[in-house]
């Protein structure tokens, strides 16, 4: 026996099993949507971790490739380290549901999503989503739920909610929107130049179908939800705060941390840790939250600066970008080359362009989406926020920035056709102080112009920020924030796009939700930064794409040849394509419906290539001339190799004007010459004639 649950979602229903498995987890729930089945688990250990001070959340989404019908690529054929797919879908379970739980709890907590079924029209990221929230929501684990979570496509400027696979492949967004019962607090989007306004109406036309969701959750957990668990809360002692302010009054902490330099407050904030570690020496409890207090009390401080005084840590006004700069062409060599500078956060993005055949190839579950022709890649080595570290490859956040970069970028790239390119953007991180993504946006924009790449229009990306106080009305957002507003401040909220529209919007946030007022306003501030920096700082330094790719990227020659023709230009064994690669220099690449790229540095070559491609995809006929090397000298002529696999004879009768007696002593191996088409003879042969040239 077990509690079933159903409504219907977007014209599909939704199910939800409870106490049907996994009932030694905390909460658990078997998520059906459509035909998209996921097991969503939540659980918690029974004591706080030891020696921590943040809240030990992991969400796990596991795809399965036995969900599509599938079995593995690779040797072992087991399922590998998680895909992007997987790690941006736990980021996107992670950043709504993380604000609700306690913030002076310490348990650890594990979300884990098994995607075991995936119907394409039902998206199995959702249903986690879904799934993990009624997971906690019926758990034992203090959670300040429910929550539900939406996805919005754009079809002709009708919404869309919850789109289909081929729904999907027709918006002009993909927008998804996590809410509480009164406030938004998650989004996610990206989109082809969407206006601000429409954006706004579409978040909230999400909000409201959030809320026909967590009554549905409500139901469940009316039945099925267990009471929360106490716990021991890891809250800094009042006292301690007390002592604390005794020590270092708060005008001494305001000039700590008033300054725009990240190392100068980062020294002054050592000192007086130092301070206070001398001072509650003999009070061992004391010093083991000493950390963690101290991080609030400037958080008080920085967030009553700017709530109350309207002072900015640095000094700057609450519109205040901080100072801006561009420049291009920085590394050489390479295809292309952008830095973008703001304040102590930079940039350097550099592009390459490749063959189509250098795509990223996709072994996931999406069966819609096998290949990534553009791919963006961040990097966010320790040196750029001062620390020394190994390098341990791209983490989740490296992995979170590089996709939001690439969603902002991919509305304004040419098309195949105009550009038959792979293109690979890599974003590195010289310095970081807040909205490193955003500042690759921009840098990305203009070293793809700089790269030849025919982008539709610049793309800029900027940050805006939130201090809240106890009411809705009283908040302040605050325009490019740097880290440590973000790490004090509810909210970092990253909108991209052209002067046109949005492209792309990631919002996290600390405090249990926004308000429409507040999302209107970040939205309206973010596109006034936007304008800013498109106009007055990235198009003086670049204000449109370069007519052609640089020196040292390939060149691409493309050619359309007959389908039934491929296999003339492959040869049996590649031994044809082969030929001509050794001979050229260039790469070839063919394509089922018989589109073919010839990609070289070498103009000499790839037109090389291209002729003879040509002539092996030519039908002989009477009258056309041909140029073609000696390869067979025999006594009655000699027999021409007009293109690797293709050969015509020459009669000794038809070498020359005159009479030639023995062949070689007009030709030899290797001698390039020109031979017209006669036709067919008796044999239904083709023959040639180098003396009928001229005629």
């Amino acid at each position: 026996m077990y509690n079933k649950y159903e409504m219907e979602l977007a014209g599909r229903i939704l199910r939800v099993d409870v106490n049907r498995v996994a009932k030694q987890a905390n909460g658990a729930v078997l998520m059906h949507y459509g035909e998209t089945t996921v097991l969503c688990t939540a659980t918690a250990s029974e004591k706080p971790r030891d020696g921590i001070d943040f809240f030990p959340l992991s969400v796990e989404y596991n795809e399965r490739m036995y969900s599509v019908g599938k079995i593995p690529g690779g040797f072992n054929k087991r399922e590998g380290k998680a895909s992007e797919n997987a790690v941006l879908t736990d980021r996107v379970i992670d950043r709504p549901m993380r604000p609700l739980f306690p913030k002076d709890y310490r348990n650890d907590v594990t979300l884990e999503n098994l995607v075991m079924s995936v119907d394409p029209d039902c998206s199995p990221e959702l249903t986690a989503m879904l799934g993990a929230a009624i997971a906690v929501s019926i758990s034992d684990i203090p959670f300040d739920g429910p929550i539900s979570t939406t996805q919005v496509g754009l079809i002709e400027d009708q919404f869309v909610f919850n789109p289909t696979a081929e729904q999907k492949e027709a918006s002009r967004m993909a927008l998804t929107v996590a809410s509480t019962r009164e406030k938004v607090i998650m989004i996610e989007a990206g989109a082809e130049e969407v206006p601000e306004a429409q954006m706004i109406e579409a978040i909230f036309a999400a909000h409201e179908v959030n809320q026909k969701v967590i009554a549905f959750i409500d139901t469940i957990v009316a039945e099925c939800g267990k009471q929360k668990h106490t716990y021991e809360s890891c809250a800094v002692p009042e006292e301690l705060f007390e002592a604390i302010k005794e020590i270092v009054p708060p005008t001494e902490m305001e000039e700590a941390v008033f300054t725009d330099d990240k190392q100068t407050r980062e020294e002054n904030i050592r000192v007086i840790k130092e301070k206070l570690e001398e001072a509650f020496a003999e009070k061992e409890e004391w010093l083991e939250v000493l950390g963690e207090a101290v991080y609030q009390y400037q958080k008080k401080t920085v967030r009553k600066m700017i709530l109350k005084d309207h002072k900015r840590p640095d000094g700057r006004a609450i519109d205040q970008i901080r100072p801006l700069a561009a420049e291009v062409d920085l590394i050489p060599r390479v295809h292309g080359s952008a830095m973008f500078t703001r304040g102590q956060t930079q940039i350097c993005t550099v592009t390459t362009l490749a063959p189509l055949s250098e795509a990223q190839r996709l072994d996931g579950l999406d069966e819609s989406e096998t290949s990534k022709r553009y791919m963006h890649h961040y990097n966010f080595p320790s040196y750029s926020v001062g620390e020394t570290k190994p390098s341990r490859g791209p983490g989740r956040r490296e992995i979170g920035h590089g996709a939001l970069a690439e969603r902002a970028l991919l509305p304004v790239l040419p098309s195949e056709a105009e550009f038959p390119y792979a293109i690979r953007t890599v974003s590195e991180t010289f310095e970081s102080n807040g909205s490193t993504s955003q500042a690759s946006v921009c840098a990305s924009s203009m070293s793809l112009m700089t790269a030849g790449v025919p982008i539709k229009a610049a793309v800029a990306g900027i940050s805006a920020g939130l201090v809240t106080g106890d009411t809705d009305e009283d908040y302040l957002v605050l325009t490019d924030i740097q880290g440590l507003e973000d790490f004090f401040g509810d909210m970092d909220f990253k909108v991209a796009g052209t002067h046109k529209g949005i492209t792309a919007i990631q919002m996290d946030i600390k405090i249990h939700g926004l308000t429409r007022p507040i999302i209107e306003e970040a939205i309206a501030a973010t596109k006034k930064a936007r304008t800013y920096i498109l106009d007055e700082v990235m198009n003086p330094a670049i204000a449109e794409p370069r007519p052609e790719v640089g020196e040292y990227a390939p060149k691409i020659i493309q050619m359309q040849i007959d389908p039934q023709k491929i296999g003339d230009v492959v040869g049996q064994r590649g031994k044809t394509i082969n030929a001509i690669i050794e001979e050229t220099g260039v790469k070839i690449d063919i394509e089922d419906d018989g589109a073919v790229s010839i990609c070289g540095t070498e103009q000499e070559g790839m037109d090389k290539a291209a002729k003879l491609i040509s002539t092996i995809v030519t039908e002989f006929e009477a009258g056309q001339v041909f140029e073609g090397k000696v390869v067979s000298i025999k006594d009655f002529g000699v027999f021409l190799e007009f293109a690797p696999g293709k050969e015509g004879m020459v009669h000794i009768s038809k070498i020359a004007k005159h009479r030639v007696n023995k062949v070689e002593d007009v030709l030899k191996m290797g001698d390039v010459v020109k031979a017209v088409c006669l036709g067919k003879d008796k044999m239904g042969r083709f023959s040639f004639s180098m003396r009928d040239v001229a005629e």
